[in-house]
């Protein structure tokens, strides 16, 4: 039984360790915490905060681990000081409350398995990492000893934040000698996931094990496919399949054994979610599920397609929601690998065969774009380039991430292919966002091998080789600069992409010949 003491409190309430779905949903529903769907799922909302707030993680100041991190923007250095302060500010706050403690295990691998033990003052957050980490079993309930803590006092700002020299009363910190984070001022659940998974990405890289912001699926022959995205991109709709069993979608580790999840849950986006187009996912939205910020009627009923709260609207649940799961979390060196993009301004092409040197560099690149009208001040859209589709959770150096990937591609002969889940025949505003079904077809023939007997041929500006036609796709599409009434303004429009490309690939042509892709890349 868990007492104060072991959780570095001085006193605490009642203390409700490792719940189970029905005692959190009555919890929930007892502390009015959130809303019940028409399907019977919890509903809550998260405050102001429906995202991540990435200028407000820091890492604590020290050694040894001063050494290894990439300091800068996204990786902020903290004195301990002021770290020893705000942990002691925690405790203070959570000492006395009742509390919610739930464990987890991060990594289906139990070679390189870290367990968390996460403290939090709400029923829901505890739902959340239930819905989103390994649950333990058995043995591993009574033997449990956590790697690390993660103390989350939300409703706690940091009124001396401007004395700290910190950037808002908001606090994400980790303490990795400690083996301690701290989080207050915000609600957002992502928080404890991607702050988990950023500790992931500081240790596994120190094993030479590689550890991916991906999706990845099987199928029955065992070939494992691996998709990289930023969100929005298509990872958890395109990894969900019905004739390919998921592992994962959207964390994973890359070792000698071949792939395993980190997670036992699945966190999808919700917006203009529709039961005809992503089935398996909507089916997945029921008891034991939990969505965020979303919004419904009187009665309950949801509707995916209203953005008056936030563009990122969420729901988690067990991975078990999805019948077609592979219960071990873990599959085979992959076969295929699949960077997904969302081209707004509709020049990247469906789909291409890469080469290593291209994948290496669009790995490294990690593009996206957004589009106008998802947030405020943004009229055209704007292209995002974050390192190996995942930079914001990064501790290392991103070619340290690269080099692994570029190592495990050549070991175990991987194929590598980059697809365009966005838009088609002019960009946002003119042409149109390719359909989930076209996109599939692509998917499909990549998974089936077909797309290897496709004839080929190459892109002028991104020199990137396509199929000239695929079974389910308008052959039209396939090359993109044909899917535009007009050619001239398609021009400008890559040449102006390819130009962003070069700019942002200059930070790693400074990291020495053996990141020097800038062949693989663009022309202008």
């Amino acid at each position: 039984m868990i007492e104060a003491k072991d959780l570095g409190l001085k006193s605490v309430g009642r203390i409700y360790h490792n719940l189970g779905y029905d005692d959190l949903f009555a919890h929930e529903s007892k502390n009015a915490e959130g809303r019940i769907s028409t399907n019977g799922t919890m509903m809550v909302d998260t405050g102001k905060f429906t995202g991540r707030s990435p200028k407000d993680k820091y890492f604590v100041h020290q050694l040894p681990s001063f050494e290894n991190i990439a300091w800068g923007k996204l990786n902020q250095p903290v004195a301990p000081e002021i770290f020893d302060e705000l942990y002691e500010e925690v405790l203070d706050y959570l000492a006395g409350k009742d509390l919610y403690v739930t464990d987890g295990f991060c990594g289906a691998n139990v070679k390189t398995r870290k367990s968390v033990r996460f403290v939090t003052e709400f029923a829901w957050q505890s739902h959340f990492v239930k819905n989103m980490f390994i649950r333990p079993a058995g043995d591993d309930i009574k033997g449990f000893a956590p790697n690390f803590t993660v103390y989350n006092a939300s409703n706690l700002p940091n009124k001396d934040w401007e004395r700290h020299g910190l950037n808002s009363e908001v606090f994400i910190v980790f303490n990795i000698e400690k083996n301690i984070a701290i989080i207050g001022g915000t609600w957002y659940g992502g928080e404890m996931k991607k702050g988990i998974f950023t500790m992931m990405n500081y240790w596994l890289p120190l094993q030479g094990i590689l550890s991916m912001h991906c999706s990845a699926n099987v199928g029955k022959a065992g070939d494992v496919c691996l998709f990289f995205g930023l969100s929005g991109t298509g990872k958890t709709t395109l990894s969900t399949d019905a004739h390919r069993k998921l592992i994962g979608d959207d964390e994973h580790g890359w070792d000698d054994d071949g792939i395993f999840n980190f997670e036992g849950g699945c966190y999808a986006k919700c917006i203009n979610l529709a039961e005809e187009s992503e089935p398996e996912i909507y089916g997945a939205i029921r008891r034991n599920a939990l969505l965020e910020n979303v919004v419904a009627d009187e009665s309950g009923l949801v509707d995916f397609d209203d953005r008056s709260k936030t563009e990122n609207t969420r729901v988690s649940y067990p991975i078990e929601h999805i019948d077609n799961h592979e219960p071990t979390l873990k599959g085979a060196h992959p076969k295929n690998i699949i960077f997904l993009t969302c081209d707004a301004f509709g020049v990247l092409p469906p789909v291409s065969k890469l080469t290593r040197e291209q994948a290496m560099y669009y790995f490294l690149s990690g593009y996206t774009a957004k589009v106008a009208g998802t947030e405020r001040g943004v009229t055209e859209p704007q292209a995002t380039f974050s390192a190996c589709f995942g930079e914001a959770f990064l501790p290392l150096h991103p070619t340290v991430y690269a080099k692994l990937l570029g190592e495990k591609m050549t070991r175990h002969g991987v194929n590598a292919y980059l697809v365009n889940t966005g838009w088609a025949g002019g960009g946002y505003g003119v042409g149109k966002r390719m359909s989930i079904k076209a996109t599939r077809a692509c998917v499909d023939a990549i998974l089936d091998g077909s797309i290897e007997k496709a004839q080929f041929e190459q892109t002028r500006w991104f020199r990137l080789n396509i199929p000239k036609a695929l079974p389910g796709v308008d052959s039209a599409l396939l090359n993109p600069r044909n899917a535009w009434a007009d050619k001239e303004s398609f021009d400008a429009t890559a040449n102006k992409l390819a130009g962003m490309f070069i700019d942002n690939f200059q930070k790693y042509i400074k990291s020495g010949d053996d990141f020097d892709f800038t062949k693989a890349g663009p022309l202008m």
